[in-house]
């Protein structure tokens, strides 16, 4: 048990922010039934993820390494729902979401994970490739956050543009994080042991998922129902519209 302590800590913490969501979603103060689901499955599912991980399942030797192939069966289903809260956030006001723009942050992010995985699974250059696109594609993650999102979430008003500055700062420094970890540990250079990065990978989700959902739902819950005036909003349209 002591070797998975770091599962149990994970697993209580996914239980817990999935419990604080459900409870906020009987009281949704103006925020949106489809944004508490989303915040709810996300630590339901890698909750479970990480339960499956601590009976010895999702994982495999290459190269004399442990792979924790788990970890992408958690990030491929979470990572992408963690982006369509974000973009829910930064179309709040909308009554038409902008499904263009959700698909392709959503595409974007399945093909990132889907380097990682082949990078894990893979040796020598092959891996430093996969490595390298995968990062190339979370470059593209942060060109759409911090430029079509950003500027749609102002659009409809300051307050709603800096709740969405909030939570997009947050998720893209922890965001940042996921790669640094995959390329110093023993996947990557070695520079830190298999049980450093276990913890690391249990440490920074929790703020990633739990933490991000609760920061994104209390501030969208502390809103105004309506926008603060700006003539931009009154003239935009999302894509799926036009």
């Amino acid at each position: 048990m002591e070797d998975n302590i770091h599962y149990l800590v994970y697993i209580l913490c996914m239980a817990a922010g999935a419990l604080l969501f459900f409870i906020w979603s009987r009281s949704p103060k103006g925020v949106h039934e489809a944004e508490y689901t989303v915040a709810i499955l996300i630590p339901v599912w890698s909750g479970l993820a990480y339960l499956a991980m601590s009976y010895g399942l999702g994982q495999s030797e290459i190269g004399g390494q442990t792979t924790y192939w788990g970890r992408y069966v958690d990030w491929v289903v979470t990572t992408p729902l963690l982006l369509l809260a974000l973009g829910l956030t930064a179309m709040h006001r909308l009554e038409q979401r902008d499904s263009a723009l959700l698909w392709a942050l959503v595409g974007t992010d399945v093909i990132m994970i889907g380097c990682g995985l082949v990078a894990d699974l893979s040796m020598g250059p092959v891996r430093t490739v996969f490595f390298l696109c995968g990062c190339f594609a979370l470059l593209v993650i942060f060109y759409l956050t911090w430029g079509p999102l950003r500027a749609l979430a102002f659009r409809q008003g300051d307050d709603l543009g800096r709740v969405y500055l909030t939570v997009a700062g947050l998720l893209s420094v922890l965001w940042i994080a996921y790669p640094t970890i995959w390329w110093l540990g023993p996947s990557g250079s070695g520079a830190i042991g298999q049980s450093l990065e276990s913890w690391l990978f249990v440490l920074v989700p929790i703020v990633s998922k739990v933490g991000f959902s609760a920061v994104d739902l209390y501030l969208l819950r502390q809103l105004s129902p309506t926008p603060a005036s700006n003539p931009a909003f009154d003239d935009y349209q999302p894509e799926v519209a036009r």
